[in-house]
């Protein structure tokens, strides 16, 4: 139950784009000429205005600075913002099509769980928005653009990936050859090319990815290179992938990762989706544990929604806590308050290994001792009470082994998979670029 779905990764990255818009300034009324509004590109049948263009790059902006990261220059950064808009309007115009949607009571579900992330009541939640400046309506229609985003992907991309058995196989034969176990932390540049590319246009490509390597290979910040150059949905945020184990990198990226050095950056490599760069900013590790580490738990959940606010279920949950240090059996008031399918089993979740369930419960978990009742912890799912019954280490199974390889497998595959959909969606609709010729 606690295992952590993509479809509860939305409420992260709603999270986050709640923080941005905190940061828009306020419209102020001014005795200034306004400029008149244009349109900097027609997607489809819609257009995206300069106006729209400018409020995203300021929230952008201040995230940019927020992280340290060097600006490149504004014409670039609407560059590649307005690509980004460009990206998220072809995806929401062929989820129209196909008769993808999020509705109202989806929608107020989701905004009750980004008021409660926040600690605020559905009403205070709004009125945070609104004094900010920002008209409620939009932000509900922003954050119902990124939920039909992220279930386009899981439904296109995610749903479609196929792992067979000969893949499990041949990669736990090259883990147990290899040892496996060492991460590496990469950061890259993506030039994606368009899906019928004509060899003047890879040329350029090819030229545009070679002044990238040659600006990084001279010293130059490759975090401001990529949010120059790069057309990947991390470009400003540095490029970032993060620390991965080769196994769960692209082919291409791991290949090339493998062969680097502590701050080095990659050759240009070329992929159906175009050129990449990456750098290796660092490596860790390199032995794979025998045996996991595993918590046999259970837990009282009470969730979170437009008519039982997080402070409602933190209050409730602190009143069940001190009838259980007094005494009540913690199995009985989860079986009388527990809103989850381990309700029955008085909250039992069996045995939990790494991975298993959401990082705010996983980490509220590992810093109990056997006995231990936690305070109330809050997740995407709502609130919970948290109890340890007892831990051991445990050889990977065959099973476990297996599912861990499929894991690994899926991921690697999943990034490459969604920039190939990405790149034959958008030669799929007509879209014009106006921004050069304002």
């Amino acid at each position: 139950m606690m295992t952590m779905t993509p479809y509860f990764r939305i409420f992260f990255l709603v999270l986050a784009l709640f923080g941005s818009l905190l940061a828009r300034p306020a419209l102020a009324a001014s005795s200034e000429p306004i400029e008149a509004d244009h349109i900097v590109a027609v997607v489809g049948d819609g257009v995206i205005t300069r106006y729209e263009l400018r409020t995203r790059l300021a929230s952008a902006l201040k995230q940019l600075e927020k992280q340290g990261t060097p600006l490149p220059a504004q014409d670039v950064l609407e560059r590649q913002m307005l690509e980004r808009l460009i990206m998220e309007r072809v995806q929401l115009a062929y989820a129209r099509e196909s008769g993808l949607r999020v509705d109202d009571q989806q929608l107020d579900q989701a905004m009750g769980r980004i008021a409660a992330n926040n600690k605020l009541t559905p009403q205070e939640f709004r009125t945070a928005i609104e004094k900010d400046g920002m008209v409620f309506a939009k932000f509900r229609e922003e954050i119902r653009a990124e939920m039909i985003t992220v279930r386009l992907r899981e439904r296109e991309v995610d749903s479609r990936l196929v792992i067979s058995d000969s893949e499990i196989d041949n990669y736990l034969a090259n883990q147990a050859a290899t040892g496996g176990g060492e991460e590496f932390q990469l950061t890259h540049i993506l030039l994606r090319a368009p899906e019928s590319a004509t060899p003047e246009q890879l040329q350029k490509l090819r030229a545009r990815g070679e002044q990238a390597l040659n600006r990084a290979r001279a010293g130059e910040n490759f975090a401001q290179l990529a949010a120059a150059f790069s057309d990947a949905p991390d470009a400003l945020q540095g490029g970032e992938i993060g620390w991965r184990s080769l196994d769960r990198l692209p082919t291409l990226y791991a290949e090339a990762a493998s062969h680097l050095k502590t701050g080095e950056v990659s050759d240009l490599l070329r992929s159906s989706a175009g050129y990449h760069l990456i750098k290796l900013v660092d490596r860790r590790g390199g032995s794979a544990p025998a045996s996991v580490r595993q918590t046999k738990a259970r837990h009282i959940l009470i969730r979170t929604n437009e008519v039982v606010s997080a402070t409602e279920a933190r209050h409730k949950l602190e009143n069940v806590r001190d009838r259980i240090r007094h005494g009540v059996d913690f199995a009985e008031q989860a079986r009388l308050y527990s809103q989850d399918g381990s309700a029955g089993k008085g909250g039992d979740l069996g045995w939990l290994s790494p991975g298993d369930t959401v990082p705010e419960f996983e980490r509220a978990m590992d810093a109990l001792k056997a006995g231990e009742v936690s305070e109330v912890v809050q997740s995407p799912f709502g609130m919970h009470l948290i109890q340890i019954i007892e831990r051991r280490d445990r050889d990977v199974s065959e099973e476990r082994q297996r599912s861990l390889a499929r894991q690994a497998i899926r991921e690697r595959k999943l990034d490459e998979a969604y920039q190939d959909w990405l790149r034959q969606l958008r030669d799929r609709v007509y879209v014009e670029n106006r921004l050069d010729v304002q």
